[in-house]
Formats: C-alpha cells, structure tokens, sequence
C-alpha cells in the first residue's frame, strides 16, 4: 500500500540515507543554506491536522526537521496541533487561501491575510507563506500578491514566487500522485527538472540510485497519509472522485 505513514517515513530514511541536508523552506532563504545536496521537506495542512503529528514525529525521530504551513479553516486548523509541531523544531507557515474567503475581493483579502499571519504568530514566529491551490474555486489566491506585497508583512518568502525550479525539483503528491499534473489546478511550477514515478517507492529507488537533482522540494499532504485501511480507504475513493472533478475543470478552463 503507498501513501501510508510506514512508507513516509521509508522516504525520509531514504533521504537521510543519501545524504541529503535537509533544510526549512524559511532556512533556504535565510542564509542557512548548506552546501551539497539539499532537501525542503513541504507539508500544506489542508484538513485532519493530527495526521500532521505523525509525520512531524516521523521526522523528528530521524533528526530532520520540516515546514509545515496550515490553513485558517476550522477542517484544519487546530492550535494543539501546531504548538505541537512548533515544539518538535519544524517551521511553521501560513497556507493562505485568502482570495477565496474574500470572494476575489482582492484588497479585503489584503487584510484577512494580515489578519491570519498574525494569528499563526502567536504560536510561531511566521516568515514564509504558501498558497492553498482551492481547486474548485475561480479565485487563484496567488492573484493577491499582484497588488500587495508580502515582504512588508515580514514574510521572506513564498514557494510559488520565489523558488528557481530549473535549480530546485518540486515532486508534489497533489491528487494523491506524484507530480500528476493533469489534475492539478494550480499546484505546479514550470521547470525543466521533472521525474517520472508513479508511487513512493519508485521515488525511493530514484534516491536509492542518485537520480535526483541535488536540490529538491517534496510536497505532501498528511491528511493523504494513513496506517488505518478505513481511512486510507476512504482517503483513496475520495480523491479518485475529486482528481475527475478537478480535470474537467482544468479541461474547461483552458
């Protein structure tokens, strides 16, 4: 079974294994950057925040820490969780979907965002952000930063603006698939680094066999991720019914 926490955590001993620094997306941009080869372990809390727990504790057993970015709704949003997370030594960012809530009113978007980063602030000192793709919605929340800036909200930096892909290999498990691109709306990047797997174990094998570049960004989802056959399950029917939603939308916007 993929997409399982006991594979996660094969993939990070796979990482480790290989040698491979690995670094917070705040680090990357904070001067901390180490030479060799060099990993951005990514997670987008997008609901059931405990699962989040897991994977955080998965990496803190193998001495490497990650990012961790939460949304403001309540399916995901959980203060025990992200005390709990910030206490294990990860990042923790805000997952901005503000467009969306403010129904593509971009100036009152402005606000909620200033708004939702000072809250994230009062468990962790926030400085970076990353988008929530909202995939069944019209606004791209992205569309925000073209009138604002997030730099004067303290914020160094942002994945979707600010990361050179021809340097760095974003792998995603959006639709809970690696780098399926056909149904992902908006998480994706233009780059010419790209890999072709269809599971986590093909990407293990890649680590296992130096395949991949020396700078990499893996995204996940931990709410994909379960031990439990109920929930994986039923994670598994729910996100095979959303990948057709998603690519007839994708189909009908172009």
């Amino acid at each position: 079974m993929d997409f399982t926490f006991k594979i996660y955590e094969e993939l990070v001993e796979a990482l480790v294994g290989a040698d491979y620094n690995f670094v917070t997306f705040e680090d990357y941009f904070s001067g901390k950057k180490p030479e060799g080869p060099l990993v951005i372990l990514r997670h987008d809390v997008d609901r059931l925040p405990f699962n989040s727990v897991v994977t955080a504790e998965i990496e803190k057993k193998h001495h490497v820490r990650a990012s961790y970015y939460f949304r403001v709704v309540p399916e995901a949003w959980n203060v025990d969780v992200i005390k709990k997370i910030a206490s294990l030594g990860h990042e923790c960012g805000y997952h901005y979907e503000d467009l969306d809530l403010a129904n593509g009113d971009v100036d009152k978007a402005y606000e909620l965002a200033k708004k939702h980063i000072e809250q994230l602030k009062e468990f962790y000192p926030v400085r970076t952000i990353c988008m929530h793709g909202s995939p069944l919605s019209k606004n791209d929340n992205k569309e925000v930063w073209r009138k604002y800036s997030y730099k004067e909200l303290g914020i160094i930096a942002e994945p979707y603006f600010d990361l050179d892909y021809e340097k760095v290999l974003y792998i995603t498990d959006t639709g809970r698939a690696w780098n399926k691109t056909n149904v992902s709306v908006r998480d994706k990047v233009s780059s010419s680094l790209n890999v072709n797997v269809k599971t986590t174990e093909e990407l293990i094998q890649l680590i296992h066999d130096d395949k991949l570049p020396e700078q990499v960004m893996i995204n996940t989802h931990p709410n994909r991720w379960s031990n439990s056959i109920v929930p994986w399950t039923k994670e598994l029917i729910m996100q095979n019914i959303k990948n057709v939603v998603k690519y007839a939308l994708i189909k009908v916007r172009k």
